[in-house]
């Protein structure tokens, strides 16, 4: 089978807007109760969207690690790709996918680092072999091996042997802050409903998509 030839309906759900909450991040803890509870791998997973100073976009997975009203987290090398297209170009697009629910999200808006306090608390909570991985990994360099990294893994357990593994500095999160928000349902023959909520001062305007 050819991918032109791979398709599927979507008839599960609908989304009217009376039974959107007015705020979207409300609405976004409601689906995401439901996504939890449907028990969906990786249920915090996100592709972000950064692009370089010069238009060049690029893309990858990363995992939610806080949604709140002040936006989205996730953490990662200050020295990293995203990191370096962040820190010249700081706006950013995620889009989290539920194919189980035929549910998809988008969130774009601009992106600022979170506190040092904010990371050293999550860096606490990692298990002790990530919290070692943040110094081996010279994040989006090239390197020679796979031996490279396991060589340094065993460098870095004797640097931090019988004592708590720091939080390296050029680790750490970073918060998108919400421009729009757009949360999609799949529908019949391609009439998916969309609805979309875009910041207006202090408030937000919900209007309807075109699918």
């Amino acid at each position: 089978m050819s991918l032109a030839d791979l398709r599927r309906e979507y008839t599960m759900s609908g989304l009217r807007e009376e039974d959107c909450l007015p705020d979207p991040f409300m609405q976004f803890e409601a689906w995401f109760r439901v996504a939890l509870e449907t028990d969906i791998p990786d249920v915090n997973a996100a592709a972000l969207a950064t692009c370089s100073a010069d238009g060049r976009p690029s893309n990858r997975i990363v995992l939610l690690k806080g949604a709140d009203a002040r936006g989205f987290v996730f953490f990662t090398n200050y020295l990293s790709r995203k990191a370096r297209e962040l820190d010249a170009n700081p706006q950013a697009a995620l889009c989290i996918y539920w194919a189980p629910l035929e549910r998809q999200i988008r969130i774009e808006g601009s992106v600022e680092k979170v506190t040092a306090a904010e990371s050293d608390e999550y860096y606490r909570s990692r298990p002790r072999g990530s919290q070692l991985g943040a110094w081996c990994s010279v994040q989006s360099e090239i390197i020679p091996s796979r031996a490279f990294l396991e060589q340094r893994l065993v460098e870095w357990e004797k640097q931090f042997e019988n004592q708590d593994v720091p939080r390296p500095p050029n680790w750490g999160g970073y918060r998108l802050i919400p421009e729009t928000m757009e949360f999609w349902q799949g529908r019949v023959n391609r009439l998916h409903d969309r609805i979309r909520y875009r910041r207006a001062g202090e408030a937000w305007v919900r209007e309807r998509l075109a699918p």
